[in-house]
């Protein structure tokens, strides 16, 4: 796996994982479903989390994560090295801070289960209807049970 993983941490917040988790949690969402990919990941406060929800999803407020699937403009053709590129996410480190503990669990596994969840989003999974959910909630378990995570979805 071949993976070029831009990451910008735009928060003032600590703890924040270190570029090697964000890495192993990227390649094992990424694991038997793309050989080369190419995206970012920026770390965010809630002021500019609120601001990027609000335009592109017209919802108030921060949200844990937020996707941005790659579309090439018209005209462009789909070389390799425009086909490796996934997209970007934006997590809110803030928000991510205030779920963990909200739901006792680990700001680790969160962190993981945020960045798994938002590659699979770049990939075209989504959860809009019941049975999309239910596909993408078991690949998003299973990747985080491969990396020593607890299911998300799990009360504690």
């Amino acid at each position: 796996m071949h993976l070029k993983l831009d990451l910008q941490r735009a928060s003032v917040l600590t703890g924040l994982p270190d570029d090697g988790a964000f890495e192993r949690w990227v390649q094992a969402a990424l694991e038997g479903r793309r050989e080369h990919a190419e995206l970012t990941i920026r770390m965010v406060n809630a002021a500019e989390s609120a601001s990027l929800n609000q335009t592109y999803r017209g919802r108030p407020g921060p949200t844990n994560v937020l996707s941005f699937p790659f579309d090439a403009p018209a005209g462009v053709p789909m070389g390799d090295s425009i086909h490796d590129l996934l997209g970007d996410l934006v997590i809110c480190a803030d928000v991510v801070a205030r779920e963990a503990q909200e739901q006792e669990k680990s700001a680790e596994a969160h962190w993981a289960h945020l960045v798994v969840h938002g590659v699979l989003h770049l990939l075209g999974h989504d959860h809009q209807d019941e049975a999309d959910a239910v596909v993408m909630e078991d690949l998003e378990t299973r990747i985080l049970d491969a990396l020593g995570f607890p299911s998300p979805y799990e009360e504690p």
